[in-house]
């Protein structure tokens, strides 16, 4: 789809690494620094640059998980074995460090804060960073599924928990475990299934939006779902990855 052009944001501007945060043995949180960076919609992504001591550069897109806020953002790398560029954003870049980035890019896998929709997230494993950003900046009901293999390969889990026992919040987590659940949790390890769903979401003839976001075939398998439950697939939006080089 053919998106028209915004001035500065197809512009490569410096970004200084502020902060890094370990989020699982594969996964880390960059907190960077960009002068005259704008807000940016929940769900929006930015594409990061390297360039080699030789000129040789590479690019990849990752999604915002911070919530909007000007001079500031954050994306949440997973690394790729033999990537070009997350092996060198999740094991070697520190604070002070400097790369390139453009953006906020995207139009459609958005959540505007200011919607009064219910919305439902569901995520699939490092799916969830650009849904990271709508609960952090949800005002409006929010219900996220997550699923993940286990306990250990599930991003964000302090800050979920922490958004879910808010006394004011309007985020409510559920997860899914698919290999290796914790110790005493309820339900065998399992794929998300149209019972799961049928029960976390509202009643299909409610006017909600669902993001959907992961890997290809767990998207469209969800995305299936939803309708088959009854959901307007006009209010179901998607936004899958698959290998891109890393």
């Amino acid at each position: 789809m053919a998106r028209a052009a915004i001035p500065g944001r197809l512009t490569w501007r410096p970004a200084i690494v502020a902060a890094t945060r370990a989020e699982t043995a594969t996964a880390r949180t960059l907190v960077l620094d960009v002068d005259g960076w704008t807000r940016h919609v929940p769900g929006q992504h930015v594409d990061v640059r390297l360039t080699a001591p030789d000129g040789y550069t590479a690019y990849r897109s990752y999604s915002i998980s911070s919530a909007p806020g000007p001079d500031r953002l954050a994306v949440t790398v997973q690394a790729v074995t033999d990537g070009e560029v997350s092996p060198y954003l999740v094991d070697v870049a520190e604070p002070g460090d400097q790369f390139e980035i453009r953006g906020p890019l995207g139009g459609w896998f958005v959540r505007p804060p200011a919607d009064p929709r219910p919305a439902l997230l569901i995520g699939g494993g490092s799916g969830v960073a650009p849904l990271m950003s709508m609960v952090r900046a949800a005002t409006a009901p929010t219900r996220l599924i997550y699923s993940t293999r286990s306990p250990s390969d599930a991003l964000f889990t302090a800050d979920l928990a922490t958004a879910a026992a808010a006394d004011d919040a309007p985020v409510a987590v559920t997860h899914v475990y698919t290999r290796v659940a914790p110790p005493g949790w309820p339900a065998p390890p399992r794929r998300l299934d149209a019972d799961t769903l049928a029960r976390v979401t509202w009643p299909s003839d409610a006017d909600v939006v669902a993001f959907v976001c992961g890997p290809t075939g767990f998207v469209e398998t969800v995305a299936d779902l939803l309708v088959a439950i009854g959901h307007n697939p006009r209010n179901i939006r998607t936004e899958r990855f698959g290998p891109t080089g890393g």
